[in-house]
């Protein structure tokens, strides 16, 4: 399932949950069921934490790569690289931030089928 983030102050973020899963876990959210729920908010008292947790969680992680969009001069293909939670994470990582500024909750929900 794709899971949508939405905040009112940054672009809206997709991810697969099998890949959100940690990066909410992280975010200190807890869930009774295997999955992500369909629904879901971070509150703006929560961000904080969030982001602290998110951070840690990065930090850990032993690949080292950078989203920033820094080219290596590798023969490997970049499709082909593995993605590091440092990639996974810097999107909803930058939204976070972004609702800190402005004060405000970010929400998550299925994302619409095309």
């Amino acid at each position: 399932m794709l899971i949508l983030f939405q905040s009112k102050s940054a672009a809206e973020v997709l991810m697969f949950a099998q890949h959100a899963r940690p990066i909410l876990l992280a975010a200190g959210k807890t869930f009774d069921a295997p999955g992500v729920p369909e629904r879901g908010v971070i509150t703006r008292e929560q961000l904080d934490a969030a982001i602290a947790g998110i951070e840690a969680l990065v930090a850990a992680d032993p690949g080292h790569d950078d989203p920033s969009g820094d080219h290596d001069d590798t023969a490997e293909h970049p499709i082909a690289q593995p993605v590091g939670m440092r990639r996974r994470a810097w999107p909803l990582l930058t939204m976070l931030r972004l609702a800190r500024e402005k004060g405000e909750d970010v929400t998550w929900e299925p994302a619409p089928s095309w």
